[in-house]
């Protein structure tokens, strides 16, 4: 009964997905998508809660009990220099937003080498910004969101300056030149970014009118106690006087707002975990099962669990210490491998270091930028999509839950060539004729690093050596050229992650039985001959091509070609593997943050084979992966992503039956 039900779900998927392209042409048109970053793990400056600006604000000033004061209705001078230093159409519009800085990489979602990466994201709407009604002090603002928007305000903090010739970007042509240079020189009270601008042509709100405002009342506030003769004229006074009475509202909001926001800050401060280390984790729920009459499976209900502490000690640099455990097998291959298993439809829940749910320390790993470069050291279950870019948007999230489902779809086999501890750099090299800016990305990861016995260690054992080029060809097209050399023992897959703690018992993660290692396809019923000795180390040089084009922000594709040299250490044995595979994806389909996937390509399979100089006839039918998935938002934090792998000719034999993957699966991020 539950083979029928899963037959029917089989390609719901599918139809789904066709339904919505259908009907995405009658959806409203929305905020223009995300775009992508095609290298997500980066050096992520963690939030620091710095000082807000208006943290004290005092009772709002008056004028009124000056003796020999009385308001009079014309706009003085001040008035006019006041509100002469934003433009009409400035004031109560749309939030603050910077304009836009970042380079065609950044645009295209490749990181740059010069400041962190992100992702992306459009400016969210500014709490600060919507009019509050009076009486309404904090209204429905989220108290997190504001601690958030004034920590990433922190870094652009204004400083005082005494000289309006200070502001770069102010000119003597300006039309609120002589507004800005009266209230510089004359009051004090303005205040320009680090880097010596004013940025006076970008949008503010009218709370940002009354910060700005009550800055200059508390300087006007000492200079009247200070007694300073003929310093403020009565037309000043009836000018503060109005301006008091038309952003009273805004000043009381803000002042009430900005007191809650000290004392939630307090408390998060007095209870948090840590001053330097954040919490990201990621659990998945996942329903499979495999439809082929190849063996009698069984419909399971898995999970995995991923815990990543993320330390930073200067606000620039990320220690990950990452937990994990899981209880997923992948359908086709078995532990030790048999002569007709693959690797081939593995899933990226799949990747867990062991089956029991036993909690492993499966990534250690320091991120720091070092002058123009960035750096990576991996203590333990590092891999080289960490620091090389794969661009392989909307498919790659770093084996976790919201992407694609199959560890194939998600990043080329190159990336699965060795892992361990080690170290990787990436750093720009300027920019390539036609091709653009150009970064250069090297590394070097051992197996076995921590292993002081024969044939392992960080220089003795199984490792892999990397350097990656990659070209921002315009803000929309990626490239990269990727070169990987790799060593490995007797019995060690090729494509598995150097034996990392990601995968449970080392297991390669992609690619066939043969693809992985010759030497393993042997036996009854093997479709490889023996031609290598069971001691023999291989050694692999590999070569590919990546490259990803955004065509809109609602369509993307991606893709990869490999080959894999390989070569026995104690014979003349060849052989050579190829593998390759292409990507669309529709971004915010239905929905903002909603993905539709489909990915068609070969797994690593064994090509071709030589002995002693002679060709050896192999049976090498092509095994394609047919992958298509459709994540579905439930809430900023849950997802659920049906979708289907097939798997034709398994293990590069057309006497295997097609193996049919359903998956549903739940991802809880938080």
């Amino acid at each position: 009964m539950a083979k029928f039900i899963w037959r029917s779900l089989v390609f719901s998927p599918a139809v789904l997905g066709a339904a919505l392209v259908v009907s995405s042409a009658a959806i409203a048109a929305q905020t223009p998508a995300a775009k992508e970053v095609i290298q997500p793990q980066t050096v992520e400056a963690l939030p620091e809660l710095q000082p807000v600006a208006l943290a004290t604000a005092p009772e709002t000033p008056t004028v009124s009990s000056i003796p020999g004061f009385s308001p009079t209705a014309e706009k003085s001078e001040l008035e006019q220099k006041v509100v002469a230093t934003e433009a009409p159409e400035q004031l109560a519009v749309a939030p603050s937003q910077e304009p836009a800085t970042a380079d065609s990489a950044q645009a295209l979602g490749v990181e740059t080498i010069e400041g962190t990466s992100v992702p992306v994201m459009p400016a969210a709407d500014s709490k600060l910004a919507q009019t509050a009604p009076a009486g309404n002090t904090v209204g429905n603002n989220s108290v997190l969101e504001q601690i958030n928007r004034y920590s990433q305000e922190g870094n652009n903090s204004q400083s005082q300056v005494t000289n309006v010739s200070q502001l770069s970007d102010v000119e003597p042509t300006d039309w609120a030149y002589e507004a800005l240079r009266s209230l510089v020189e004359r009051y004090g009270c303005i205040a320009g970014y680090p880097d010596g601008t004013y940025r006076g042509n970008r949008a503010m709100s009218r709370y940002e009118f009354a910060a700005g405002l009550n800055a200059c009342l508390l300087q006007i506030e000492k200079l009247i106690a200070a007694s300073t003769a003929d310093f403020v004229t009565k037309e000043d006074l009836a000018t503060l006087q109005r301006l008091i009475d038309e952003f009273g509202a805004e000043l009381a909001t803000l002042r009430t707002r900005v007191d809650n926001l000290e004392g939630r800050v307090t408390f998060l401060e007095n209870h948090q975990f840590s001053t330097t280390t954040k919490l990201v984790g990621e659990a998945i729920f996942a329903i499979t099962d495999e439809f082929s009459d190849r063996e009698d499976t069984n419909t399971i209900f898995g999970d995995r669990v991923r815990l990543d502490f993320q330390t930073s000690f200067t606000g620039r640099d990320v220690l990950h210490t990452r937990l994990a455990a899981g209880n997923t097998t992948p359908f086709l291959s078995k532990l030790p491998p048999q002569p007709n298993d693959s690797f081939e439809g593995n899933q990226t829940f799949d990747l867990n270091p062991g089956n029991n749910n036993d909690i492993f320390l499966d990534w250690l790993a320091y991120e720091f930028p070092f002058g123009a470069s960035k750096v990576y050291i991996a203590a333990a279950g590092g891999i080289h999509a960490d620091y090389a870019p794969v661009l392989n948007p909307y498919f790659y999230d770093g084996d976790g839950g919201t992407a694609a489902l199959s560890t194939f779809a998600q990043q080329s086999p190159i990336y699965r060539i060795g892992g361990g501890a080690g170290i990787g750099i990436r750093l720009g090299v300027g920019t390539a004729p036609i091709l653009g800016p150009t970064s250069l990305s090297l590394g070097y990861l051992a197996d076995n690093g921590n292993n002081p016995a024969d044939k392992v260690g960080l220089f003795g054992g199984d490792y892999s050596a990397l350097a990656q080029l990659n070209f921002t060809v315009s803000d929309r097209l990626g490239l990269a050229a990727t070169y990987v050399h790799g060593y490995h023992n007797a019995g060690d897959g090729i494509f598995d992650l150097g034996g990392s703690p990601r995968s449970a018992e080392a297991r390669a993660v992609t690619g066939t039985l043969g693809a992985n290692d010759p030497t393993l396809a042997t036996g009854t019923g093997a479709r490889f001959p023996l031609v290598l000795a069971r001691d023999t180390a291989l050694i692999t040089n590999s070569y590919g091509l990546e490259a990803a084009l955004r065509l809109s922000d609602r369509f993307s594709l991606s893709g990869f070609v490999g080959k894999t040299d390989i070569s026995a250490v104690e014979n003349s044995t060849r052989g050579e593997v190829w593998y390759y595979g292409l990507g669309v994806a529709f971004p915010d389909l239905g929905k903002r943050g909603n993905i539709l996937g489909i990915f068609a390509g070969v797994e690593p399979y064994l090509a071709g084979l030589e002995v002693q100089g002679s060709p050896v006839g192999i049976k090498n039918d092509l095994s394609y992966h047919l992958e298509g998935f459709y994540k579905y938002q439930l809430t900023d934090n849950i997802s659920v992503t049906p979708g289907i792998i097939w798997i034709t000719a398994p293990n590069q034999n057309n006497d295997n039956e097609d193996a049919v993957i359903g998956t549903l699966r739940t991802t809880f991020s938080f």
